[in-house]
């Protein structure tokens, strides 16, 4: 979706960066065509990091829960700084390591000499100090930061109104410094990358789009295309069946941990936004349902069914990830589509009259696009921000 123009970003990693805060910006930043390298300062290509989930559970402070395992794809020994566009730093424990780290601090200072916009979430900020780059900057970070910010001589913003890690929404610029608290203002944080970038959004016309989803959900495959389209300026809402807006939904981590299925573990919480009694097909241009375990639940529930087929039967745009497409096939939607599935859906695909496409991690066909799960999710947004008329093209 994104121009010919060529752009990259590297994003610089380590263990226990939080999740969502590479993730994020790593697929949503392929999807719109730039080329993001991810490297650590001790590990190669192709080696992994841990991650780790930041999440409030109701004790004072947020826990802290293992994620996905992070694979690099580049060398940090060969990184060339006028390679790049921008820089990203996700938060976590690893930036109290790499601010120590000379090598790391090089490259951080290399950017910001040439101008080049630096995203900083929750904890990176601390990078920032640490390469003496935040005097007289106004910036914002997890609230524990706001020390470090003002001895490294920086200006404290702190986004009044946060009274739970939802209300979190606002992206700080200062000149090439962005700053966010964290994941969960991703969506202000990418749209202030683009337009940082040079980019410029295009749409036929103003667009809503609606997660149906549940209870241990897939994280990925609600976050990451969630936050791409609300970036994109698309109205976006989560609802379920059996829950009231401003109510949580867990989500569920699949990983591969080299058995023969995906491993799981807890996520982060997603909040519901809008009543299940309040929604109209005619509200909304699209309906995207993700994978993880919540489709089993909801293929239970007559109104979840009902509502695809509602979608359907008035020709919108239907998206379905990984275990999504049981829900789809339930409701009689993939009959004579072509379908990305991965080996789990091959047979409910089958069964529901879809056409296998195994060779493709993310298909179009007519107004369903599907896709074998999270790692094809780059494809995947771009594919639904195709059907949905917008486009994103670089000065």
């Amino acid at each position: 979706m994104g121009s010919v123009v060529e752009k990259s970003a590297l994003i610089i990693c380590g263990d226990y960066m939080e999740d969502f805060e590479v993730m994020v910006p790593f697929q949503v930043l392929q999807a719109i065509g730039v080329r993001v390298d991810c490297v650590s300062p001790t590990k190669l290509p192709g080696q992994k990091c841990f991650t780790a989930i930041h999440v409030s559970l109701g004790f004072e402070h947020y826990s802290e829960l293992p994620g996905h395992s992070f694979t690099l794809n580049s060398n940090f020994n060969e990184v060339e700084v006028g390679c790049y566009d921008a820089l990203v730093i996700p938060g976590g424990r690893f930036t109290e390591l790499f601010s120590v780290d000379d090598r790391v601090l090089s490259i951080v200072k290399a950017f910001a000499e040439a101008g080049k916009p630096i995203v900083t979430t929750c904890h990176s900020q601390l990078i920032l100090a640490a390469a003496g780059l935040l005097k007289g900057k106004k910036c914002t970070a997890f609230a524990s930061m706001k020390p470090v910010i003002e001895l490294a001589g920086g200006i404290w913003w702190e986004q009044p109104g946060i009274t739970s890690p939802f209300d979190i929404t606002a992206c700080l610029k200062d000149g090439n410094i962005l700053s966010s608290i964290g994941w969960p203002a991703h969506a202000e944080i990418l749209k202030t990358l683009f337009e940082s970038m040079g980019a410029r959004i295009h749409t036929t016309k103003a667009n809503s789009v609606l997660f149906l989803c549940g209870d241990y959900v897939e994280d990925y495959e609600f976050n990451v295309p969630f936050r791409a389209l609300q970036a994109l300026g698309c109205k976006v809402d989560a609802v379920t069946p059996s829950k009231k807006k401003g109510e949580t939904c867990v989500t569920a981590i699949h990983d591969d941990e080299g058995a023969q299925a995906f491993s799981e573990k807890r996520g982060h919480n997603l909040v519901i936004t809008a009543n299940w009694s309040d929604v109209s097909v005619y509200d909304y241009d699209c309906l995207v349902v993700p994978g993880g375990r919540s489709p089993e639940l909801l293929v239970m529930n007559d109104k979840a069914v009902t509502l695809v087929k509602e979608f359907a039967e008035k020709n919108r745009v239907i998206a379905g990830v990984g275990q999504g497409q049981w829900l789809l096939a339930a409701a009689g939607v993939l009959k004579g589509k072509r379908c990305a599935c991965g080996d789990g859906m091959k047979v409910m695909v089958k069964m529901g009259g879809g056409e296998l496409e195994e060779s493709k991690g993310c298909v179009s066909d007519g107004k369903l696009v599907t896709a074998v799960g999270w790692p094809a999710l780059p494809s995947f947004i771009s594919h639904l921000s195709k059907l949905l008329g917008l486009s994103l093209s670089f000065e």
